[in-house]
């Protein structure tokens, strides 16, 4: 399947899933803490407007929290393609549940080339 068809897939498929209403914070809580940590650059803006969470020399990281993964694998696919950097990211795990979307988020990392950090809950308290 071609990467581009793959990302759209992914989108869609990311829209369909229901998301968790509460959380314990805001996206980028979680994305100025691991940013600012590793000299990146926040909220980088492309030619078309949109904006990688956090753009490293190496990297173009899209933060998502984990049952978000499928958007994030898209995401950060494009933003890669987009900045010539490798595709990256950080996926919030809130909680112990979320060890199945970081099961899945690592099949497709795997073959696709997307670095995957993680970051927990207890990094922000």
């Amino acid at each position: 399947m071609p990467l581009i068809k793959l990302i759209l897939v992914l989108i869609c498929l990311a829209c369909a899933l229901p998301t968790q209403a509460k959380r314990q914070f805001y996206e980028v809580e979680y994305q100025t803490a691991w940013c600012n940590a590793n000299n990146g650059q926040m909220e980088y803006v492309l030619d078309d407007n949109s904006r990688v969470d956090c753009l490293l020399p190496e990297y173009a990281i899209e933060f998502d929290f984990a049952d978000k993964w499928a958007e994030g694998v898209g995401q950060s696919l494009y933003y890669g393609l987009k900045t010539k950097r490798k595709p990256g990211i950080v996926l919030i795990m809130e909680n112990n549940s979320d060890e199945i979307h970081l099961k899945k988020i690592e099949l497709l990392s795997q073959k696709y080339g997307i670095k995957i950090w993680t970051m927990k809950l207890e990094e922000l308290k």
